[in-house]
């Protein structure tokens, strides 16, 4: 498993609804449609501040999504919104755990 996590800084707080609803109507479905994708979240820290997380099988698949949201971003007019490259955290995951349900 292969994570990346993106933050990027000084997005448009003023188009910040605008940005997530697209994201999630538009960007999280191209997301899904990658071969190896596992998931994606986004986190709105305040401050013009979004970050994202997303797990790939593999780091070439991982490399595919970086393609796509950079496409993504222009295709939506939002190189003013998203003025800022994002600094990009990448790795293999070598940890995980996932909450376990309780029997009854």
């Amino acid at each position: 498993m292969h994570a990346t996590i993106r933050r990027y800084e000084g997005v448009d707080t003023s188009r910040m609804d605008e940005v997530v609803g697209k994201v999630n109507d538009k960007l999280v479905p191209q997301l899904r449609e990658l071969p190896g994708f596992s998931g994606y979240y986004l986190i709105e820290a305040g401050n013009g501040v979004l970050s994202s997380f997303d797990l790939f099988e593999t780091r070439e698949l991982a490399d595919e999504s970086k393609t796509l949201v950079t496409k993504w971003i222009a295709d939506e007019n939002f190189n003013s919104v998203i003025p800022n490259p994002p600094k990009i955290t990448s790795g293999k995951v070598v940890a995980q755990t996932e909450r376990v349900p309780a029997l009854v």
